[in-house]
């Protein structure tokens, strides 16, 4: 359908719906009074407004009627809340993950019906599938425990009904993305009842225009399936049990989690030949205009506009010649709960897991390579002409699968003594492979350069044997936890209630990663002038560069070990980690409409390694645990039937973040000399801090007029550690705070400087690499204001009721690392949502007209990363000269304006 047609069609729809309403007005029930909500965020059925605990509830008719359809809409709406779509990482009152490596865990935990998930996307699932999504705002280490140091992201389904019955939905937006869902229970007894749904979601207009011929849209392409069964049985009085089974598959294009996972530069494509620690050269040297006489050659540029980049002023245009996908050819998810009621508690067993194949490829460079096909460089010495095809692809993979058990005993009588004591087990295997390719660079397959370089294998550096690979990670890890736990309420008078809960954690990951690195035809790895051997050399036995295990690290078994037939270095890591976390609380009910209560909660995470996506058996793989020490009072009050005001102040404690990041090392690594240099560290940031104030309330000062209004401030700070940044690295930036100065780099002892050098740095005085105070810095992706108002009224008439919405979200800026600098910062942003919906009066069929982000502007769901763009310009002669052409920034960005129509029918 064209985007004038759809135009028409939504008009046409608003005036058919309001017309038929407007001939025939009568009094019917309000859609959008205030609704109690039941949540289960302490394992048992509560109100929401009788939880001590900060939560945000989502019911399906809520979601429905604003238009909350995605997690990014859930962000939107919950105070502290931060989603990367980009990367599908969650973070909660500045406490969240900031690596994809499967061994480094969550920090907010995703449960779908009791059972742990990884993926956060699960909880914008439609409300034809979800009843509710709760999102529990600090640590939940007692009942929930694994992951969930920073909160939790609780998913409840909709369960089979006791009448027969179904719905079907179809939609369509201005992209043309099309969704049909469907869904029908049918009990077949007065114990067994079944409940089938299906959902198609098909988009094939990108929101991203590429400019490369025959190259496809990208962003939000999509082709998705999910079929879901329910199945529930009554036993007895005594007995039930319920389970579900999901199977899902996408066939996406550039669209989905990781799809969008280069971000949006808006920059120049660099132009130098390689950049430090490259390992091939760079597309955009084609385009270099310099000073400096190249002799290349043969340039074939696939973008239309020539050596300028389309994205500079828009995320909406691109010129890239490898696109992004996304497929996940198989995921299983299971759910299964048994319940019986014993006289004065209730026995649950929760049981079940998740079984997925993810695989994402796309560019290696993704923005910041230029669609350069192929150059050539000039003969020089020994070599001839050589032709540079850099074309390279990465293929990056999840095979992962998990199962836990959970039993619960609930106590369910009147007692003013109300327990729940548990036992939890989970088992995880997975996979988690990437490797990068070139098929156009037959060079990559060997035969290699300087076989002494391989001496672990007798001297000879084996041919690649599944094509030709410049890089190849092969994570296999295992992860086991287990857990015992209890949390008491005691109702000591009418008023108070005090809360009690302790819980033992136990982790331990165990497996081992394989990795192959080649280089091929830059400086430090092309020999092929000097002496007529091929351009490319195997780095996998270099001490420098993949670590031998010569000094075993913690976490680390064993030395490395070589395979002579592939190639590949392999080491084996084993770690584990406990902890006693717990909470304990006071609340104060001086009558039905008020609860304040105070509480302390102790918060944990193990550790884990840094492994797998692109790192070479780094030299310092493993974290140890992280915890939170977090403080909150919580206000939550009713003023009549009106206003509901939910409020929370809190302070964490936040000890060892859990980051990789580059550092400075002296003598620790044999490979690397007496000297000092820099290595990639999983580190452990010592001290932060989380504070802030939360509100959330929901006020209607007349009938069917309903206005929310939700803040959030947030002030976190980093109180401790060092690391040098990659973009600053010799500290020069007005906010750095360098540990040394340079008269003090200069200083010799013992032959050795005390910082390494910075190459790329003209000045000799300051060409060091320095390490910074991270002290001051606020937590990534971490926005210390955030508001969203929405407004909704429904208008009531004999034939249905006509609903509008109307949503303004606001957050402030944002850094996207512990280096808070203007290259790491994504600026406040704005967006104004709308919403209008026609049902019937027997609500047997809606119209839904919809337009998200109505004044198109740029969002940003995440902080931005910054890159110092700096590189080796190679003259026709051979001649390297280093230059560094600026600072880039990669935002990751929210979708451009869209708007629909969404048809819904109850049989």
């Amino acid at each position: 359908m064209s985007s004038s047609g759809l135009k028409r069609l939504l008009c046409l729809s608003v005036s058919v719906a309001a017309l038929t309403g407007l001939a025939h007005p009568a009094a019917a029930q309000s859609s959008n009074t205030i609704e109690e909500l039941v949540i289960t965020a302490e394992k048992r059925e509560q109100s929401l407004q009788d939880v001590p605990v900060a939560v945000s509830a989502f019911s399906a008719a809520k979601r429905d009627l604003i238009g909350i359809n995605t997690i990014q809409d859930i962000t939107n709406f919950t105070p502290g809340l931060q989603y990367n779509s980009s990367t599908d990482r969650v973070s909660l009152r500045g406490v969240g993950r900031l690596t994809n490596v499967l061994s480094a865990d969550a920090a907010v935990a995703n449960y779908s019906d009791g059972i742990y998930e990884t993926f956060a996307v699960r909880a914008g699932s439609s409300t034809l599938y979800i009843d509710r999504v709760e999102v529990l705002r600090g640590p939940q280490g007692t009942l929930y425990g694994r992951n969930s140091i920073g909160g939790a992201l609780n998913i409840i389904s909709k369960r089979p009904s006791k009448e027969a019955g179904g719905e079907a939905r179809f939609g369509v937006d201005n992209f043309g993305a099309t969704s049909l869902e469907a869904t029908y229970s049918l009990p077949v007894s007065d114990r067994v009842g079944i409940k089938l749904s299906g959902n198609w979601f098909n988009q094939s207009n990108g929101w991203i225009d590429n400019l490369v011929p025959g190259m496809p849209d990208e962003g939000n392409v999509r082709n998705e399936w999910t079929t879901e069964l329910q199945v529930k049985i009554d036993f007895n009085d005594k007995l039930e049990t319920w389970l579900k089974v999901i199977g899902t598959q996408w066939r996406n294009g550039a669209g989905g989690p990781g799809a969008a996972s280069g971000a949006w530069t808006p920059a120049e494509w660099p132009t130098y030949y390689s950049p430090p620690g490259a390992t091939q050269p760079n597309q955009g040297f084609a385009c270099y205009n310099g000073p400096i006489n190249t002799g290349v050659t043969n340039v074939v540029n696939l973008n239309p506009g020539g050596c300028k980049n389309p994205a500079v002023n828009s995320p909406w245009t691109i010129a890239r010649q490898v696109p992004y996908k996304v497929t996940l050819p198989v995921a299983l998810t299971i759910a299964n709960e048994w319940i019986y009621h014993a006289d004065n508690f209730d026995v649950k067993y929760l049981t079940g897991g998740v079984h997925y194949h993810y695989i994402l490829s796309g560019t290696t460079d993704t923005n910041r390579a230029a669609p350069i096909a192929s150059y050539t460089l000039p003969a020089l010495g020994n070599r001839g002409p050589l032709v540079i095809k850099p074309s390279e692809s990465f293929v990056y993979q999840e095979d992962n699968a998990f199962w836990s058990h959970e039993i619960n005993l609930i106590s369910t009588n009147d007692s003013p003594l109300q327990w729940v004591v548990g036992a939890y087990y989970f088992d995880q295997h997975y996979t988690q492979p990437v490797y990068t390719q070139n098929y156009n660079q037959p060079q990559w397959n060997g035969p290699f350069a300087f076989g002494f370089l391989c001496a672990q294998t007798g001297g000879v550096c084996p041919n690649h044997t599944e094509g030709p690979r410049r890089f190849d990670n092969r994570p296999d890890v295992h992860s086991r936890s287990y857990a015992t736990f209890g949390q008491i309420d005691w109702d000591m008078t009418d008023q108070f209630k005090s809360t009690f809960g302790l819980r033992y954690s136990h982790d331990e990951k165990w497996g081992q990663e394989s990795v192959r690195i080649t280089c091929f035809a830059v400086p430090g790895c092309d020999f092929s002038a000097a002496y007529g051997l091929p351009p490319i050399i195997d780095l996998t036995q270099l001490g420098s560069v993949v670590s031998s295990g010569d000094v075993l690290k913690p976490g680390v078994v064993g030395k490395t070990t070589y395979d002579p037939a592939t190639g590949f270095a392999t080491r084996k890591q084993r770690q584990a980690w406990e902890a006693v976390t717990g909470t304990a609380g006071l609340e104060w009910k001086p009558d039905d409409d008020t609860m304040l209560y105070g509480k302390y909660s102790k918060g944990y995470k193990a550790g884990g390694f840094n492994i797998g996506i692109f790192t070479v058996l780094s030299y310092f793989p493993t974290t140890d645990k992280e915890s939170v020490d977090s403080f909150e009072i919580g206000l939550k009050k009713n003023f009549g039937p009106t206003l509901q005001t939910n409020m929370a102040v809190f302070h964490y404690m936040y000890d060892n973040l859990q980051i990789p990041i580059t550092r400075v090392s002296s003598g620790a690594v044999p490979a690397f000399g007496p000297g000092p240099t820099t290595a990639t560290d999983f580190y452990n940031v010592p001290k932060s801090i989380s504070q802030g104030f939360e509100l959330e309330t929901t006020w209607q000062p007349i009938d069917n007029l309903q206005i929310l209004f939700n803040y959030s401030y947030n002030n976190t700070e980093i109180q401790g550690g060092t690391a040098v940044d990659s973009v600053d690295p010799t500290a020069i930036d007005a906010k750095a705070k360098p540990v040394l100065t340079f008269a003090q780099c200069a200083v010799i002892t013992n032959g050795q400087s005390a910082c390494p050098a910075d190459v790329f740095t003209s000045d000799p005085t300051k060409a060091y690499t320095r390490e910074q105070k991270l002290a001051g810095s606020s937590l990534p992706n971490a926005a210390k204001n955030k508001v969203a108002v929405n407004v909704n009224y429904t208008w009531e008439f004999e034939a249905g009721s006509l609903a509008g919405s109307l949503s303004y979200f606001w957050r402030d800026k944002q850094y996207g690392t512990v280096f808070e600098r203007a290259y790491t910062e994504a600026p406040d942003w704005s967006q104004i949502d709308a919403r209008v919906t026609w049902s019937s009066a027997n609500s047997g069929y809606k119209i839904i007209v919809y337009g998200k982000n109505l004044t198109d502007d740029i969002g940003y769901d995440a902080g931005a990363t910054g890159t110092r763009e700096a590189g080796n310009i190679i003259a026709a002669n051979g001649d390297v000269t280093r230059v560094i052409q600026g600072i880039t920034r990669s935002y990751s960005v929210t979708p451009p304006r869209t708007y629909g129509i969404e048809l819904q029918y109850k049989f």
